[in-house]
């Protein structure tokens, strides 16, 4: 018998009644009782949440942070290659005909860049680290000398010739609002006077020769004619709030505030507290499609035009109102992970990482100049940025984010989308948020109060 067990134990196979035989009256004594609502606070039991939950630190929203600029930093080089040699180029004087960026992933003068560089400079700010910053100066001005040397040649050889002729020629507001706001920021911190003139460049399309309605509304005649993309709030208003702010001319001002009311009116909808992506004139039925990053670009104008715009100014009020009628909505769509969808109100399409970003921006920012209620919104923005920093992968790239997208009157459109780590539309936006996530963390405390996070009321 005793050789039995012997050889019982030894194949692994102690069965529960020879763990019975072999256990002391005082082991059995010290079974935990089971968990019921008699023995144990179940409020307290730990969830399994999906994405982290709680406050980050400042170091933890840093560290994601600096993933993100050392992917950057290495994958795209401000530096300009002979196309024929492949040899760098270092002398702006005299390019050759076929002058190169030097190959990168992501493209230095798309509006994509503008935000990263608006994104770097804040990380500088709230870091106090300069490394961000001097990412933005060394790129912005390699296009200020850029297209100086272009504009020496006259039109006809620099339109030949030239490797920026976004830049030198913007044909879309896409080719100049973005950029053209973070060169106005880059020259007010960094007081960079040499990228004046590429900023009054952009300004001048924007204010002056963009295609609009009767009533002055930014709108394109693609893919309709007549239409408003509501993309283009981002890609015209910053800019404009920016040269307000550089130069003193409240005609900047002014057309920033009409662009946004006007655009309300037309594609806001006050029931959701959501905007259609696009409108256009000769429908009868506008679709109504929500679309995620959209309605960021939206969010972050209004954010960005307040964040300059004079309290005094008769338009603040109204957009002030606005921005705090969107956020209201938005919130109300997070998804329980954190993210929001590719179509805000549909729960069925993808979790989109780029708009989750902008919206955890937009109001972490609207919290810290206080145009929302803190103690409400908080935890929603720390939900967002936890769920953002899930998304930066080892190598500091972002996943999740919806490629470049047009304008459809169908869903499929919409839910199939792609998602690429590519799509450059990510990068800029995770800046941001985790730049005014410290400031918040800086400005604020919190707690896990009752299982819940809250910030500490002071």
């Amino acid at each position: 018998m005793k050789k039995k067990f012997q050889l019982i134990c030894m194949a692994g196979l102690v069965l529960p009644f020879l763990l019975g035989a072999c256990t002391t009256n005082t082991d059995q004594e010290k079974t935990p009782e089971p968990v019921t609502d008699t023995t144990t606070p179940l409020h307290l039991l730990q969830p399994d949440y999906p994405t982290p939950y709680g406050a980050p630190s400042v170091e933890e929203v840093t560290e994601v942070i600096d993933k993100v600029y050392t992917y950057l930093d290495e994958s795209t080089p401000a530096k300009v290659n002979d196309g024929k040699t492949n040899e760098e180029v270092t002398d702006f004087t005299s390019l050759p005909e076929e002058a190169v960026f030097a190959p990168g992933d992501f493209r230095l003068t798309s509006y994509e860049w503008g935000v990263t560089y608006a994104g770097m400079l804040l990380a500088s700010e709230m870091t106090g680290n300069s490394k961000y910053a001097e990412y933005t100066t060394k790129r912005l001005n390699l296009i200020s000398e850029l297209a100086g040397y272009y504009w020496s040649l006259g039109d006809v050889e620099a339109e030949k010739r030239s490797m920026i002729h976004s830049v030198l020629h913007p044909g879309a507001l896409d080719d100049a609002g973005a950029v053209c706001a973070a060169m106005i920021k880059t020259e007010r911190l960094e007081t960079i006077e040499s990228l004046r003139p590429v900023i009054d460049n952009f300004a001048d399309y924007i204010h002056m020769k963009q295609f609009r309605l009767p009533d002055g509304t930014l709108a394109r005649n693609r893919p309709q004619p007549n239409t408003l993309w509501l993309d283009d709030l981002f890609m015209s208003v910053p800019a404009l709030a920016q040269m307000g702010k550089l130069t003193g001319d409240s005609k900047y001002y002014d057309d920033a505030v009409k662009q946004v009311l006007q655009f309300s009116e037309r594609m806001f909808n006050s029931e959701k507290g959501l905007y259609m992506h696009g409108w256009v004139q000769h429908m009868d039925i506008h679709p109504q499609f929500h679309w995620a990053r959209a309605n960021g670009w939206a969010v972050m104008a209004m954010v960005e035009l307040l964040d300059v715009l004079p309290e005094t100014h008769e338009g603040y009020p109204a957009v002030l109102e606005q921005l705090q009628a969107h956020i209201k909505g938005l919130v109300k769509y997070q998804d329980g992970t954190g993210f929001w969808h590719q179509l805000i109100d549909r729960n069925d399409t993808y979790l989109e990482t780029s708009a989750t970003a902008i919206y955890t921006y937009s109001i972490a920012k609207a919290i810290n100049r206080g145009w929302i209620d803190k103690y409400a919104y908080a935890p929603v923005a720390m939900l967002g940025w936890n769920a953002v920093s899930t998304m930066v992968n080892e190598k500091g790239q972002v996943e999740g984010t919806c490629v470049g997208t047009g304008m459809g009157f169908d869903p499929a459109f919409y839910y199939y989308r792609p998602i690429n780590v590519y799509a450059a539309h990510g990068y800029g936006p995770v800046l941001l948020a985790g730049a005014e996530v410290i400031n918040l963390l800086k400005k604020h405390q919190f707690e896990i109060n009752d299982s819940s996070l809250q910030m500490i009321k002071e």
